[in-house]
């Protein structure tokens, strides 16, 4: 009993020696390469999509090139459809994927994830001359323009909102605008990104969420080297600015909190 004891015990502390060293392999091929493949959509204003002359482009593709900077290697961006996006890590398509990917409890049983650098809150949106809806509880007997089966419209509709069903963010905006709807509970980013382009839009946030839904940097598990560096490159573009001015360029405003 005690041989097989030792024995195992000694397995054991092989295994555990032999974890570091395997994490650690992937970290080393991609400095080796100089690339750090990354997997992304594409089609995802305004984080990952293509330009009018056709670049890739958005947040957490400049993201992405200032990670692999601070890496010291270069950004590879390979694309492909949200529903099979995470499952390319497993067949090794990528080191990483970069796409406001929010961090669940789910995810988190199969995958590592970065500190996050990304956080979303739902918030009522309104006209800006309306002042008659300063919370989520003056929603109760007012229209909210919503997706139907989202969260968004499930919050909505636990204010007491007649529902007024939409497509999405853009035509819910426009429902708001046009008073065929009193207000729009949606993603703050998305909200954003519509201030942005359109400063002048009559619409505000008139409450949000206390509670964010936070996005990280995905990668494969027992690759902690690797998402060692990851983190130290993200701490370094937030202390440096970089990243403030990539958010500001797409937002107009810090998204890490």
């Amino acid at each position: 009993m005690n041989w097989f004891k030792i024995v195992t015990a000694a397995a054991l502390l092989q295994a555990a020696a032999l974890l570091p060293a395997q994490a650690g392999e992937n970290l080393n091929a991609i400095k080796s390469a100089g690339v750090l493949k990354i997997g992304t959509e594409g089609t995802y204003a305004p984080f990952t999509y293509h330009d009018a002359s056709g670049k890739l482009v958005g947040f957490d593709v400049e993201i992405g090139e200032a990670v692999a900077q601070k890496l010291g290697v270069k950004a590879q961006f390979l694309e492909g459809k949200w529903d099979g996006l995470i499952a390319g890590l497993d067949a090794n398509r990528y080191d990483t994927v970069i796409n406001q990917v929010g961090i669940t409890e789910a995810r988190k049983q199969k995958y590592d994830f970065s500190e996050p650098y990304i956080a979303s809150k739902a918030v009522l949106i309104v006209r800006a001359d309306d002042d008659s809806i300063k919370g989520f509880a003056d929603l109760k007997g007012k229209k909210a323009a919503q997706s139907l089966t989202s969260n968004f419209g499930k919050l909505a509709t636990e204010s007491g909102a007649e529902l007024v069903g939409t497509d999405g963010f853009d035509q819910s905006i426009q429902l708001v605008l046009t008073k065929r709807a009193d207000a729009t509970v949606n993603d703050s980013l998305s909200f954003l990104d519509f201030k942005k382009h359109k400063p002048d839009a009559n619409v505000k946030i008139a409450a949000e969420q206390e509670n964010a839904d936070y996005s990280g940097i995905i990668i494969r598990k027992n690759e902690p080297e690797l998402l060692d560096a990851i983190n130290k490159a993200l701490a370094e573009i937030k202390a440096d600015g970089t990243y403030q001015k990539i958010a500001d360029t797409y937002f107009g405003t810090d998204v890490s909190k």
